[in-house]
């Protein structure tokens, strides 16, 4: 069953898929949703819990560790790692979700871009040394998955890491997106050229067992 709070979503989504433009239904919704006209799912007060506990056991945070926050939605992700000490760079393909953010941490040392996963600028291929993929790639639909995937993998620095969360899908599976979860194979394509798989789980957030979720670590060696 659907949540109701993708509804907003996936009614956007659907029309801007029927237009053949992958993206456009982001930009639609933040605009509706700073109208109080739409809801955005995403939005949560909390960064998300499997990146904050994977943060907290593996954190390479100090002066001069570069961080990526790939379709950055609202910023709380982005602000997190700030927090932590990484030097962050957090981009959405929406423009009023980057100014939404702006405005709501207004004293906030990340680097805030409007920018295309489709299309990223040539400066940030291997930039960073720790991308964060969390739901974005789900996101959009499977025709432009393989490009998706790609572009992010290309971001991260030698000795870097990628942390990828996304949904689960079974292999063969069809879902009504968005959404469309990630099957193995799917957060197996992110491994390209030298960047390998370290650890490929499962996990759920503390006290919520059932909400689970692929949570991949890939580092350039």
């Amino acid at each position: 069953m659907t949540d109701s709070r993708d509804a907003d979503a996936t009614r956007l989504a659907t029309e801007s898929l029927a237009q053949d433009d992958p993206t456009g239904w982001f930009e639609r919704l933040y605009v509706e949703a700073a109208d109080g006209t739409a809801v955005v799912p995403w939005d949560a007060p909390e960064p998300n819990a499997l990146l904050v506990d994977w943060l907290e056991r593996h954190a390479r945070a100090g002066g001069g560790t570069r961080a990526m926050v790939v379709g950055c939605g609202l910023g709380r992700d982005a602000e997190h790692l700030a927090e932590l000490g990484f030097e962050t760079t957090a981009f959405d393909v929406a423009e009023t979700a980057i100014k939404t953010a702006r405005e709501r941490f207004p004293d906030s040392p990340v680097d805030y871009v409007v920018g295309d996963l489709l299309d990223p600028p040539a400066e940030w291929n291997g930039a960073f040394d720790l991308v964060v993929e969390s739901i974005t790639v789900q996101s959009l639909p499977v025709t432009v998955r393989d490009v998706a995937t790609a572009n992010v993998a290309r971001m991260v620095a030698p000795g870097g890491d990628l942390l990828v969360i996304a949904g689960i899908a079974e292999e063969g599976a069809k879902a009504d997106g968005p959404p469309w979860p990630l099957t193995r194979a799917e957060i197996d394509a992110f491994a390209t050229g030298d960047l390998r798989p370290v650890e490929v789980e499962q996990a759920s957030p503390a006290g919520k067992p059932n909400f689970v979720r692929w949570r991949a670590v890939f580092h350039r060696g």
